[in-house]
Protein backbone atom coordinates (compact mmCIF):
# COMPACT_ATOMS: atom_id res chain seq x y z
CA UNK A 1 0.00 0.00 0.00
CA UNK A 2 2.80 2.34 0.97
CA UNK A 3 4.61 1.50 -2.30
CA UNK A 4 1.58 2.52 -4.35
CA UNK A 5 1.61 5.93 -2.64
CA UNK A 6 5.09 6.55 -4.03
CA UNK A 7 4.29 5.16 -7.46
CA UNK A 8 1.27 7.39 -8.10
CA UNK A 9 3.18 10.72 -7.96
CA UNK A 10 5.93 9.23 -10.09
CA UNK A 11 3.43 8.10 -12.72
CA UNK A 12 1.73 11.52 -12.57
CA UNK A 13 5.04 13.31 -13.12
CA UNK A 14 5.90 11.09 -16.09
CA UNK A 15 2.45 11.74 -17.56
CA UNK A 16 2.91 15.49 -17.22
CA UNK A 17 6.34 15.31 -18.86
CA UNK A 18 4.94 13.21 -21.70
CA UNK A 19 2.08 15.67 -22.11
CA UNK A 20 4.40 18.67 -22.24
CA UNK A 21 6.80 16.87 -24.61
CA UNK A 22 3.98 15.95 -27.01
CA UNK A 23 1.90 19.11 -26.92
CA UNK A 24 4.41 21.89 -26.13
CA UNK A 25 3.83 23.63 -29.50
CA UNK A 26 0.11 23.72 -28.80
CA UNK A 27 0.65 25.00 -25.25
CA UNK A 28 2.94 27.79 -26.50
CA UNK A 29 0.41 28.69 -29.17
CA UNK A 30 -2.37 28.99 -26.55
CA UNK A 31 -0.13 31.06 -24.27
CA UNK A 32 0.79 33.30 -27.20
CA UNK A 33 -2.88 33.95 -27.88
CA UNK A 34 -3.78 34.45 -24.21
CA UNK A 35 -0.94 36.94 -23.67
CA UNK A 36 -0.59 38.44 -27.14
CA UNK A 37 -4.18 39.29 -28.04
CA UNK A 38 -4.89 41.47 -24.96
CA UNK A 39 -1.47 43.15 -25.33
CA UNK A 40 -2.05 43.90 -29.03
CA UNK A 41 -5.54 45.24 -28.30
CA UNK A 42 -4.18 47.42 -25.49
CA UNK A 43 -1.46 48.86 -27.74
CA UNK A 44 -3.96 49.56 -30.52
CA UNK A 45 -6.46 51.26 -28.23
CA UNK A 46 -4.09 53.33 -26.07
CA UNK A 47 -1.27 54.51 -28.34
CA UNK A 48 -1.83 57.96 -29.84
CA UNK A 49 0.79 57.62 -32.60
CA UNK A 50 0.19 55.11 -35.38
CA UNK A 51 3.93 54.35 -35.63
CA UNK A 52 4.10 53.52 -31.94
CA UNK A 53 0.99 51.34 -32.12
CA UNK A 54 2.26 49.48 -35.20
CA UNK A 55 5.68 49.02 -33.66
CA UNK A 56 4.36 47.46 -30.49
CA UNK A 57 1.84 45.27 -32.30
CA UNK A 58 4.69 44.05 -34.50
CA UNK A 59 6.85 43.23 -31.48
CA UNK A 60 3.96 41.35 -29.86
CA UNK A 61 3.10 39.35 -32.98
CA UNK A 62 6.66 38.60 -34.11
CA UNK A 63 7.88 37.60 -30.65
CA UNK A 64 5.18 35.38 -29.17
CA UNK A 65 4.97 35.49 -25.36
CA UNK A 66 8.26 37.41 -25.04
CA UNK A 67 6.84 40.36 -26.98
CA UNK A 68 3.79 40.54 -24.71
CA UNK A 69 6.02 40.44 -21.62
CA UNK A 70 8.26 43.22 -23.01
CA UNK A 71 5.16 45.28 -23.71
CA UNK A 72 3.92 44.76 -20.14
CA UNK A 73 7.23 46.10 -18.78
CA UNK A 74 8.12 48.86 -21.26
CA UNK A 75 5.05 49.57 -23.36
CA UNK A 76 2.36 50.64 -20.92
CA UNK A 77 3.16 54.31 -20.58
CA UNK A 78 0.13 55.72 -18.83
CA UNK A 79 -0.63 55.62 -15.12
CA UNK A 80 -4.30 56.28 -14.59
CA UNK A 81 -4.09 57.83 -11.18
CA UNK A 82 -7.25 58.88 -9.43
CA UNK A 83 -7.72 62.61 -9.18
CA UNK A 84 -6.16 63.25 -5.78
CA UNK A 85 -7.25 66.85 -5.99
CA UNK A 86 -7.46 69.32 -8.86
CA UNK A 87 -7.16 72.23 -6.44
CA UNK A 88 -4.22 72.91 -4.15
CA UNK A 89 -4.73 70.22 -1.53
CA UNK A 90 -2.76 72.08 1.11
CA UNK A 91 -5.38 74.84 1.04
CA UNK A 92 -8.50 72.68 0.94
CA UNK A 93 -9.42 73.72 4.48
CA UNK A 94 -9.45 77.37 3.42
CA UNK A 95 -11.23 76.88 0.13
CA UNK A 96 -10.04 76.31 -3.45
CA UNK A 97 -9.65 80.02 -4.29
CA UNK A 98 -7.29 80.98 -1.47
CA UNK A 99 -4.46 81.46 -4.00
CA UNK A 100 -6.63 83.02 -6.69
CA UNK A 101 -5.56 86.53 -5.69
CA UNK A 102 -2.11 85.83 -7.13
CA UNK A 103 -3.35 84.64 -10.54
CA UNK A 104 -2.46 86.76 -13.57
CA UNK A 105 -4.88 87.44 -16.42
CA UNK A 106 -4.08 87.11 -20.11
CA UNK A 107 -4.75 90.84 -20.46
CA UNK A 108 -1.97 91.71 -18.02
CA UNK A 109 0.45 89.40 -19.82
CA UNK A 110 -0.47 90.84 -23.24
CA UNK A 111 -0.01 94.41 -21.98
CA UNK A 112 3.43 93.70 -20.50
CA UNK A 113 4.86 91.24 -23.02
CA UNK A 114 2.71 91.40 -26.16
CA UNK A 115 -0.19 89.44 -27.56
CA UNK A 116 1.93 86.43 -28.56
CA UNK A 117 2.93 85.80 -24.94
CA UNK A 118 -0.68 86.38 -23.98
CA UNK A 119 -1.42 83.46 -26.29
CA UNK A 120 1.30 81.42 -24.55
CA UNK A 121 -0.37 82.21 -21.23
CA UNK A 122 -3.68 80.91 -22.60
CA UNK A 123 -1.95 77.75 -23.85
CA UNK A 124 -0.45 77.19 -20.41
CA UNK A 125 -3.86 77.60 -18.79
CA UNK A 126 -5.18 74.79 -20.95
CA UNK A 127 -2.11 72.53 -20.73
CA UNK A 128 -1.26 72.83 -17.05
CA UNK A 129 -3.78 72.72 -14.23
CA UNK A 130 -1.73 75.42 -12.47
CA UNK A 131 -2.32 79.07 -13.22
CA UNK A 132 0.31 81.68 -13.98
CA UNK A 133 0.82 83.72 -10.84
CA UNK A 134 2.67 86.87 -9.82
CA UNK A 135 4.64 87.84 -6.73
CA UNK A 136 7.27 85.12 -7.11
CA UNK A 137 11.02 85.10 -6.76
CA UNK A 138 13.61 82.80 -8.33
CA UNK A 139 17.36 82.47 -7.86
CA UNK A 140 19.55 80.54 -10.29
CA UNK A 141 22.07 78.25 -8.57
CA UNK A 142 24.99 77.13 -10.73
CA UNK A 143 26.66 73.90 -9.68
CA UNK A 144 26.18 71.49 -6.84
CA UNK A 145 28.39 73.34 -4.34
CA UNK A 146 26.11 76.38 -4.36
CA UNK A 147 22.82 74.51 -4.72
CA UNK A 148 23.46 71.83 -2.10
CA UNK A 149 24.77 74.36 0.43
CA UNK A 150 21.61 76.45 0.17
CA UNK A 151 19.33 73.40 0.27
CA UNK A 152 21.09 72.03 3.35
CA UNK A 153 20.88 75.43 5.02
CA UNK A 154 17.11 75.47 4.51
CA UNK A 155 16.71 71.90 5.80
CA UNK A 156 18.85 72.79 8.83
CA UNK A 157 16.57 75.72 9.64
CA UNK A 158 13.27 73.91 9.04
CA UNK A 159 10.73 74.25 11.87
CA UNK A 160 7.60 72.55 10.49
CA UNK A 161 8.07 70.37 7.43
CA UNK A 162 10.42 69.11 4.72
CA UNK A 163 9.16 67.39 1.57
CA UNK A 164 11.78 66.01 -0.81
CA UNK A 165 11.11 64.23 -4.11
CA UNK A 166 14.04 63.21 -6.29
CA UNK A 167 15.09 60.79 -8.99
CA UNK A 168 18.58 59.90 -7.70
CA UNK A 169 19.67 60.12 -4.06
CA UNK A 170 23.12 58.53 -3.87
CA UNK A 171 24.62 57.04 -0.75
CA UNK A 172 27.84 59.00 -1.12
CA UNK A 173 29.34 61.88 0.91
CA UNK A 174 26.79 64.42 -0.37
CA UNK A 175 23.90 62.00 -0.07
CA UNK A 176 24.88 61.14 3.51
CA UNK A 177 25.17 64.84 4.30
CA UNK A 178 21.61 65.36 3.10
CA UNK A 179 20.45 62.24 4.93
CA UNK A 180 21.99 63.42 8.19
CA UNK A 181 20.33 66.84 7.81
CA UNK A 182 16.95 65.19 7.19
CA UNK A 183 17.42 62.82 10.13
CA UNK A 184 18.36 65.74 12.39
CA UNK A 185 15.25 67.63 11.27
CA UNK A 186 13.05 64.62 12.04
CA UNK A 187 14.60 64.24 15.49
CA UNK A 188 13.80 67.84 16.40
CA UNK A 189 10.14 67.29 15.53
CA UNK A 190 9.99 68.44 11.90
CA UNK A 191 7.64 66.44 9.65
CA UNK A 192 9.99 64.95 7.03
CA UNK A 193 8.89 62.99 3.96
CA UNK A 194 11.28 61.69 1.27
CA UNK A 195 10.18 60.15 -2.05
CA UNK A 196 12.83 58.52 -4.27
CA UNK A 197 12.25 56.86 -7.63
CA UNK A 198 12.56 53.06 -7.60
CA UNK A 199 15.13 53.11 -10.43
CA UNK A 200 17.06 56.08 -9.05
CA UNK A 201 17.21 54.48 -5.59
CA UNK A 202 19.25 51.64 -7.11
CA UNK A 203 22.07 53.88 -8.32
CA UNK A 204 23.79 53.25 -4.98
CA UNK A 205 24.34 49.87 -3.35
CA UNK A 206 23.33 49.78 -0.59
CA UNK A 207 20.56 52.31 -1.10
CA UNK A 208 20.21 55.46 0.98
CA UNK A 209 16.65 54.37 1.85
CA UNK A 210 17.69 52.08 4.70
CA UNK A 211 19.97 54.72 6.20
CA UNK A 212 17.15 57.26 6.23
CA UNK A 213 14.67 54.81 7.71
CA UNK A 214 17.06 53.81 10.48
CA UNK A 215 17.38 57.51 11.32
CA UNK A 216 13.63 57.91 11.72
CA UNK A 217 12.81 59.53 8.37
CA UNK A 218 9.64 58.45 6.57
CA UNK A 219 10.71 57.30 3.09
CA UNK A 220 8.79 55.87 0.15
CA UNK A 221 9.95 54.57 -3.20
CA UNK A 222 8.05 55.60 -6.33
CA UNK A 223 6.70 52.76 -8.51
CA UNK A 224 8.44 49.88 -6.79
CA UNK A 225 10.65 48.99 -3.87
CA UNK A 226 14.29 48.25 -3.28
CA UNK A 227 14.07 44.53 -2.53
CA UNK A 228 11.23 43.05 -4.58
CA UNK A 229 11.70 45.07 -7.75
CA UNK A 230 9.64 47.43 -9.87
CA UNK A 231 5.90 47.89 -9.94
CA UNK A 232 4.31 46.22 -12.97
CA UNK A 233 2.88 47.15 -15.39
CA UNK A 234 4.39 50.59 -14.82
CA UNK A 235 8.04 49.59 -14.40
CA UNK A 236 9.18 51.89 -17.22
CA UNK A 237 7.58 55.00 -15.70
CA UNK A 238 9.71 57.03 -13.34
CA UNK A 239 9.54 60.22 -11.35
CA UNK A 240 12.31 62.39 -12.72
CA UNK A 241 11.16 65.36 -10.63
CA UNK A 242 13.46 67.17 -8.23
CA UNK A 243 11.44 69.12 -5.66
CA UNK A 244 12.42 70.23 -2.16
CA UNK A 245 9.95 72.28 -0.11
CA UNK A 246 10.81 73.56 3.37
CA UNK A 247 8.20 74.93 5.79
CA UNK A 248 5.81 75.57 2.91
CA UNK A 249 7.62 78.79 2.02
CA UNK A 250 10.75 77.99 0.01
CA UNK A 251 11.15 75.47 -2.80
CA UNK A 252 14.07 74.15 -4.83
CA UNK A 253 13.66 72.57 -8.25
CA UNK A 254 15.57 72.08 -11.48
CA UNK A 255 17.71 69.34 -12.95
CA UNK A 256 19.97 68.42 -10.04
CA UNK A 257 19.93 65.02 -8.38
CA UNK A 258 21.70 64.43 -5.05
CA UNK A 259 25.18 63.17 -5.99
CA UNK A 260 28.76 64.01 -5.03
CA UNK A 261 29.75 64.06 -8.68
CA UNK A 262 28.09 67.47 -9.08
CA UNK A 263 30.38 69.16 -6.54
CA UNK A 264 33.86 70.53 -6.81
CA UNK A 265 34.34 69.57 -3.17
CA UNK A 266 34.33 65.84 -3.97
CA UNK A 267 34.72 65.58 -7.77
CA UNK A 268 37.26 68.35 -8.27
CA UNK A 269 37.71 69.79 -11.74
CA UNK A 270 35.86 66.83 -13.25
CA UNK A 271 32.59 67.70 -11.52
CA UNK A 272 29.47 67.43 -13.64
CA UNK A 273 27.65 70.74 -14.21
CA UNK A 274 24.00 71.44 -13.54
CA UNK A 275 21.60 74.28 -12.76
CA UNK A 276 19.09 74.40 -9.93
CA UNK A 277 16.67 77.06 -8.71
CA UNK A 278 15.48 78.46 -5.38
CA UNK A 279 11.85 79.59 -5.62
CA UNK A 280 9.59 81.61 -3.35
CA UNK A 281 6.08 83.01 -3.66
CA UNK A 282 2.70 81.47 -4.53
CA UNK A 283 4.21 79.09 -7.11
CA UNK A 284 5.57 77.15 -4.11
CA UNK A 285 1.98 76.07 -3.41
CA UNK A 286 1.77 74.52 -6.87
CA UNK A 287 5.10 72.73 -6.50
CA UNK A 288 3.87 71.37 -3.18
CA UNK A 289 0.67 70.20 -4.85
CA UNK A 290 2.67 68.21 -7.40
CA UNK A 291 5.01 66.61 -4.86
CA UNK A 292 2.23 65.89 -2.36
CA UNK A 293 0.17 64.10 -5.04
CA UNK A 294 3.19 61.94 -5.84
CA UNK A 295 3.62 61.23 -2.14
CA UNK A 296 -0.03 60.24 -1.79
CA UNK A 297 0.23 58.01 -4.87
CA UNK A 298 3.28 56.21 -3.45
CA UNK A 299 2.23 56.04 0.20
CA UNK A 300 -1.57 56.16 0.16
CA UNK A 301 -1.47 58.98 2.71
CA UNK A 302 -2.25 62.67 2.26
CA UNK A 303 -0.06 65.42 3.68
CA UNK A 304 -2.55 67.22 5.91
CA UNK A 305 -2.29 69.33 9.04
CA UNK A 306 -0.57 72.45 10.26
CA UNK A 307 2.91 71.18 9.38
CA UNK A 308 2.07 71.26 5.68
CA UNK A 309 0.49 74.71 5.45
CA UNK A 310 1.87 77.05 2.83
CA UNK A 311 3.23 80.42 3.97
CA UNK A 312 2.90 83.02 1.21
CA UNK A 313 3.44 86.76 1.56
CA UNK A 314 0.53 89.13 0.76
CA UNK A 315 0.11 89.95 -2.95
CA UNK A 316 2.25 92.77 -4.27
CA UNK A 317 0.76 95.98 -5.64
CA UNK A 318 2.19 95.19 -9.06
CA UNK A 319 2.75 91.67 -10.39
CA UNK A 320 6.48 91.04 -10.61
CA UNK A 321 7.92 87.66 -11.45
CA UNK A 322 5.31 85.74 -13.44
CA UNK A 323 5.66 81.98 -13.08
CA UNK A 324 3.76 78.77 -13.60
CA UNK A 325 4.44 75.20 -12.46
CA UNK A 326 4.09 72.75 -15.35
CA UNK A 327 3.94 69.11 -14.27
CA UNK A 328 3.99 66.48 -16.99
CA UNK A 329 3.91 62.73 -17.03
CA UNK A 330 2.11 59.58 -18.13
CA UNK A 331 -1.15 60.47 -16.37
CA UNK A 332 -3.59 63.32 -16.87
CA UNK A 333 -0.65 65.69 -17.52
CA UNK A 334 0.61 63.63 -20.47
CA UNK A 335 2.96 65.59 -22.80
CA UNK A 336 2.34 68.95 -21.10
CA UNK A 337 6.03 69.84 -21.54
CA UNK A 338 5.84 68.90 -25.22
CA UNK A 339 2.86 71.18 -25.82
CA UNK A 340 4.49 74.10 -23.98
CA UNK A 341 7.63 73.81 -26.10
CA UNK A 342 5.65 73.61 -29.32
CA UNK A 343 3.76 76.77 -28.37
CA UNK A 344 6.93 78.65 -27.40
CA UNK A 345 8.73 77.77 -30.63
CA UNK A 346 5.74 78.96 -32.65
CA UNK A 347 5.67 82.46 -31.06
CA UNK A 348 9.44 83.07 -31.24
CA UNK A 349 10.52 86.02 -33.39
CA UNK A 350 14.19 86.63 -32.61
CA UNK A 351 15.86 83.69 -30.89
CA UNK A 352 15.40 80.26 -29.32
CA UNK A 353 18.16 78.99 -27.07
CA UNK A 354 18.11 75.44 -25.74
CA UNK A 355 20.49 73.58 -23.48
CA UNK A 356 19.83 69.89 -22.84
CA UNK A 357 22.09 66.93 -22.05
CA UNK A 358 19.89 64.62 -24.13
CA UNK A 359 18.52 66.11 -27.36
CA UNK A 360 16.29 63.58 -29.14
CA UNK A 361 13.14 65.52 -30.07
CA UNK A 362 10.35 63.94 -32.08
CA UNK A 363 9.35 65.01 -35.58
CA UNK A 364 6.85 67.60 -34.29
CA UNK A 365 9.46 69.44 -32.22
CA UNK A 366 12.06 69.22 -34.99
CA UNK A 367 9.54 70.67 -37.45
CA UNK A 368 8.69 73.49 -35.03
CA UNK A 369 12.37 74.38 -34.57
CA UNK A 370 13.13 74.17 -38.30
CA UNK A 371 10.07 76.24 -39.17
CA UNK A 372 11.17 78.90 -36.67
CA UNK A 373 14.66 78.94 -38.19
CA UNK A 374 13.17 79.33 -41.67
CA UNK A 375 11.20 82.33 -40.39
CA UNK A 376 14.51 83.98 -39.48
CA UNK A 377 14.62 83.02 -35.80
CA UNK A 378 18.10 82.23 -34.49
CA UNK A 379 17.92 78.69 -33.09
CA UNK A 380 20.87 77.56 -30.98
CA UNK A 381 20.95 74.12 -29.34
CA UNK A 382 23.69 73.25 -26.84
CA UNK A 383 24.53 69.65 -25.95
CA UNK A 384 27.54 68.33 -24.02
CA UNK A 385 30.66 67.19 -25.79
CA UNK A 386 31.10 64.58 -23.06
CA UNK A 387 27.94 62.65 -22.21
CA UNK A 388 27.28 60.28 -19.32
CA UNK A 389 25.01 58.13 -21.53
CA UNK A 390 27.05 57.02 -24.53
CA UNK A 391 24.19 55.24 -26.32
CA UNK A 392 21.94 58.29 -26.05
CA UNK A 393 24.73 60.52 -27.32
CA UNK A 394 25.26 58.33 -30.37
CA UNK A 395 21.52 58.21 -31.05
CA UNK A 396 21.15 61.98 -30.91
CA UNK A 397 24.23 62.44 -33.09
CA UNK A 398 22.47 60.34 -35.73
CA UNK A 399 19.54 62.78 -35.64
CA UNK A 400 21.49 66.06 -35.71
CA UNK A 401 21.30 66.33 -39.49
CA UNK A 402 17.50 66.71 -39.41
CA UNK A 403 17.86 69.90 -37.37
CA UNK A 404 20.95 71.28 -39.07
CA UNK A 405 19.43 70.97 -42.55
CA UNK A 406 16.64 73.30 -41.48
CA UNK A 407 18.96 76.13 -40.46
CA UNK A 408 19.28 75.45 -36.73
CA UNK A 409 22.69 75.53 -35.06
CA UNK A 410 23.96 72.81 -32.75
CA UNK A 411 26.89 73.29 -30.38
CA UNK A 412 28.96 70.87 -28.31
CA UNK A 413 29.85 72.44 -24.95
CA UNK A 414 33.43 71.81 -23.90
CA UNK A 415 34.58 70.72 -20.47
CA UNK A 416 32.85 68.39 -18.05
CA UNK A 417 29.41 66.90 -18.62
CA UNK A 418 26.63 69.50 -18.29
CA UNK A 419 23.26 68.21 -17.08
CA UNK A 420 21.43 71.58 -17.23
CA UNK A 421 18.01 71.91 -18.88
CA UNK A 422 17.51 75.55 -19.91
CA UNK A 423 15.42 77.23 -22.58
CA UNK A 424 14.67 80.86 -23.51
CA UNK A 425 12.61 82.54 -26.23
CA UNK A 426 13.22 86.15 -27.31
CA UNK A 427 14.84 87.03 -23.95
CA UNK A 428 11.36 87.19 -22.40
CA UNK A 429 10.14 83.64 -21.80
CA UNK A 430 12.12 80.92 -20.02
CA UNK A 431 11.43 77.25 -19.36
CA UNK A 432 13.58 75.48 -16.77
CA UNK A 433 13.26 72.31 -14.73
CA UNK A 434 13.75 68.58 -15.05
CA UNK A 435 12.60 67.87 -18.64
CA UNK A 436 15.07 66.78 -21.28
CA UNK A 437 14.22 66.89 -24.98
CA UNK A 438 14.04 63.13 -25.40
CA UNK A 439 11.26 60.51 -25.63
CA UNK A 440 11.60 59.48 -22.00
CA UNK A 441 11.12 62.98 -20.59
CA UNK A 442 8.44 63.91 -23.10
CA UNK A 443 6.27 60.79 -22.73
CA UNK A 444 7.40 58.40 -19.98
CA UNK A 445 8.79 60.31 -17.00
CA UNK A 446 7.01 62.41 -14.43
CA UNK A 447 8.65 65.83 -14.83
CA UNK A 448 8.30 69.29 -13.29
CA UNK A 449 9.21 72.51 -15.06
CA UNK A 450 8.75 76.21 -14.43
CA UNK A 451 7.45 78.62 -17.04
CA UNK A 452 8.93 82.02 -16.22
CA UNK A 453 7.79 85.16 -18.02
CA UNK A 454 10.29 87.81 -16.97
CA UNK A 455 12.82 89.71 -19.06
CA UNK A 456 15.41 89.93 -16.28
CA UNK A 457 15.39 86.21 -15.57
CA UNK A 458 15.33 85.20 -19.26
CA UNK A 459 18.32 87.47 -19.92
CA UNK A 460 20.19 85.94 -16.95
CA UNK A 461 19.56 82.44 -18.33
CA UNK A 462 20.61 83.71 -21.76
CA UNK A 463 23.89 85.00 -20.31
CA UNK A 464 24.54 81.59 -18.81
CA UNK A 465 23.93 79.97 -22.20
CA UNK A 466 26.07 82.56 -23.95
CA UNK A 467 28.95 81.84 -21.58
CA UNK A 468 28.77 78.16 -22.57
CA UNK A 469 28.49 79.06 -26.26
CA UNK A 470 31.62 81.19 -26.12
CA UNK A 471 33.80 78.06 -25.85
CA UNK A 472 31.50 75.54 -27.55
CA UNK A 473 32.34 73.75 -30.79
CA UNK A 474 29.81 73.90 -33.65
CA UNK A 475 28.39 70.70 -35.11
CA UNK A 476 28.29 70.84 -38.92
CA UNK A 477 26.77 68.66 -41.61
CA UNK A 478 30.23 68.30 -43.16
CA UNK A 479 31.64 66.89 -39.92
CA UNK A 480 28.74 64.45 -39.58
CA UNK A 481 29.13 63.24 -43.16
CA UNK A 482 32.90 62.87 -42.74
CA UNK A 483 32.49 60.19 -40.09
CA UNK A 484 33.18 56.61 -41.22
CA UNK A 485 30.20 54.75 -42.65
CA UNK A 486 30.36 52.12 -39.91
CA UNK A 487 30.16 54.84 -37.23
CA UNK A 488 27.19 56.52 -38.91
CA UNK A 489 25.43 53.18 -39.35
CA UNK A 490 25.97 52.24 -35.71
CA UNK A 491 24.67 55.64 -34.62
CA UNK A 492 21.54 55.11 -36.72
CA UNK A 493 20.99 51.69 -35.15
CA UNK A 494 21.13 53.27 -31.70
CA UNK A 495 18.79 56.01 -32.97
CA UNK A 496 16.22 53.35 -33.94
CA UNK A 497 16.09 52.35 -30.30
CA UNK A 498 15.96 55.92 -28.97
CA UNK A 499 12.32 55.70 -27.77
CA UNK A 500 13.43 53.03 -25.29
CA UNK A 501 16.76 54.48 -24.11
Amino acid sequence: MRLNCFLIPARYSRSMIDLLTTYWPHILAVLSIILGVPAAIHATMTKDEVRSALGWVGVILLSPIIGALIYAIAGINRIRRSSIGQQRSLLRERGPDAMGKFDISSTVVAERFGQRFGAMKLLGDRVSRHRMCGGNGITMLEGGDAAYAMMLEQIGGATRSVLLETYIFDRDPIGLRFADALIAAAKRGVAVRVLIDAVGARYSVPSIVGYLQQGGVTVKVFNGNIIMGLRLPYANLRTHRKILIVDGSVAFTGGMNIRSGFTGEFAGEGQARDTHFRVSGPVVADLFQVASEDWQFASGKALDGEAWKISVAPPLQKPTMLMRAVPSGPDRANESNHKMMMGAFSVARRNIRIMSPYFLPDRELISALVTAAMRGVEVDIIVPAVNNLVLVDRAMTAQFDQTLKGGCRIWRSTGAFNHSKLMTVDDRWAYVGSSNLDPRSLRLNFEIDLEVLDAGFAVAVGHRLQAVLSSAEPVTLADLRAKPFTTRLLNKIFWLGSPYL
